[in-house]
């Protein structure tokens, strides 16, 4: 991959979607990850203005302090940057103190880490409105269409995905190219919607890389029973994932009616 023309390619994507939509500029979210960061330093490459917004939600000190650490870089580096800390974590408290009780409260984690994501939309879109910004999505290729390993209408409602074309090894190679800060580029990737260490890996049961090699393999047609061991067991995931996750992966399904159906009156 030659990552200066990569860059390059979606610098000026970005730039020409904003001025044909007549947008002002660009509002992403950091999380002190890979692909936040990313989105956020090809956003800015556009001379566009970017309002980068951190969103706090019971979240890690080493999440903060990435998030933190890396628009002060990009405040360095980049003269169009402004920025906001929204701190949600007592409106995600107060939502979660509006909800019912549920017998066993396991049952609803995952809902509630999905929950910490829509508040996060809700609040990017507040921000785009007011000031004529579009929100920019931080999907790769591998969440957004691989395995659906985002929340829908969280950080997959947005308006433009710039980085979805790409792999996450590509991404890091492209963040590594534009000297994005170590502390972000060694870091294990997280969705930070937990409030703890969990990783993605920990999560999916596949490192990125693997799930790359299954998404390669499925597109060949290849079936799990062509492999052994640990390739069967991550292509096993994959597909388990892939299936599951066509809801987020597809258009909504609309139910057509007929126009002979409309018509047909009995009146």
């Amino acid at each position: 991959m030659n990552s200066e023309k990569v860059v390059n390619h979606i610098v000026n994507w970005l730039k020409d979607y904003a001025i044909k939509a007549n947008a002002k500029g660009f509002v992403i979210g950091i999380s002190g990850g890979i692909d936040s960061a990313l989105t956020s330093t090809l956003c800015a490459k556009t001379g566009l203005d970017l309002l980068c917004l951190e969103m706090p939600i019971h979240q890690a000190d080493n999440q903060i302090s990435r998030a933190v650490n890396h628009i002060d870089w990009l405040q360095q580096n980049f003269k169009n940057i402004t920025t906001e800390q929204v701190q949600l974590t007592s409106v995600f408290d107060s939502l979660v103190a509006a909800f019912p009780t549920v017998e066993n409260e396991d049952d609803r984690f995952m809902t509630l880490a999905n929950t910490r994501a829509r508040l996060r939309m809700t609040s990017l879109y507040y921000f785009a409105a007011l000031r004529g910004y579009l929100v920019a999505g931080t999907g790769n290729k591998v969440e957004d269409f691989g395995v659906g390993f985002y929340t829908k209408y969280g950080d997959g409602g947005v308006d433009l995905s710039p980085i979805a074309d790409l792999l996450k090894t590509e991404v890091f190679k492209l963040a590594a190219h534009l000297n994005i800060n170590k502390e972000i580029l060694t870091a294990a990737p997280t969705d930070g919607l937990w409030g703890d260490d969990r990783t993605d890996e920990d999560q999916i049961g596949a490192s990125y890389p693997e799930l790359e090699w299954a998404m390669q393999m499925d597109s060949e047609k290849k079936l799990a029973t062509d492999f052994e061991g640990r390739q069967q067991e991550v292509f096993k995931i994959y597909k388990r994932l892939n299936t599951a996750n066509q809801h987020k992966m597809n258009p909504i399904p609309v139910c057509k009616i007929s126009e002979e159906l409309k018509n047909n009156s009995s009146f």
